[in-house]
């Protein structure tokens, strides 16, 4: 039977993964704390909505960003790389120490961090409707053996993580279905199409493989993982078996 194999959040859009071990869901919200916030780059201004991801700092843009893990604690976050020595900062009141301490990791032909965005409730992932990303490790095992080297999950920087009895990418076809985990129950939506930032190690932030290229070659798209809401809330654990329906 398949089951809930990892569940990630990830504070701050394109900066820092967190790995947890259970989370509480509610109905028609992102997880709670995922992309809770934004790095603003260049003229774009904080509108208090959801933007599109150009405005912001991302992987796609400075590959050294995938390498950042986050931990949230209250109402601090720190956030570590291996190149830069550990942040721990309040975004409500200390964002300026954010901007200083990821202008380094850069590019300085991009247009640079300025400001900190403060999500809508419904978050700041590239698609404008709150919910939840969903793969299989089935999916991650398939496309390491098409690059020839493993490839970690935070590269694709998922939210919930599932494996056991699923062929790969079976759930790039299971829009409309309903995932149950526990009393959760999630409706699955659109495929996500991947860019570059798939492309760097989150070990080093150095682009190592050619991840759009192997999804073309062998399975003729870039999509990687698909969009679900959340329709019926509660906690979600490690471990917890999942069940699959029409």
């Amino acid at each position: 039977m398949p089951t809930l194999a990892q569940i990630w959040r990830h504070p701050i859009k394109g900066i820092g993964a967190e790995d947890l071990g259970e989370v509480t869901l509610s109905p028609g919200r992102p997880i709670p704390f995922d992309r809770a916030f934004a790095v603003l780059t260049g003229t774009s201004e904080d509108t208090g909505e959801w933007q599109p991801c150009r405005n912001f700092a991302r992987g796609c843009y400075a590959p050294s960003l995938m390498a950042v893990r986050a931990e949230t604690n209250g109402e601090q976050i720190t956030l570590t790389h291996p190149d830069r020595d550990p942040l721990i900062f309040a975004p409500a009141t200390d964002d300026a120490a954010l901007i200083d301490w990821i202008t380094p990791l850069y590019p300085a032909d991009r247009p640079a961090p300025r400001a900190l965005a403060v999500a809508p409730d419904s978050g700041m992932a590239d698609d404008p409707d709150a919910g939840v990303s969903v793969a299989s490790l089935a999916s991650l095992r398939a496309l390491s053996d098409a690059v020839g080297q493993p490839l970690d999950p935070r590269r694709f920087r998922i939210n919930i993580w599932l494996d056991g009895d699923l062929a790969p990418f079976e759930e790039l076809s299971s829009a409309g279905k309903t995932i149950r985990i526990g009393d959760v129950t999630l409706r699955v939506g659109d495929r996500i199409q991947r860019c570059r930032a798939t492309e760097a190690n989150p070990d080093t932030g150095r682009r190592d493989v050619d991840t759009l290229q192997a999804l073309r070659g062998h399975w003729g798209h870039t999509d990687f993982g698909v969009l679900a809401s959340i329709e019926t809330g509660g906690t979600i654990t490690v471990g917890t078996p999942i069940e699959v329906s029409a």
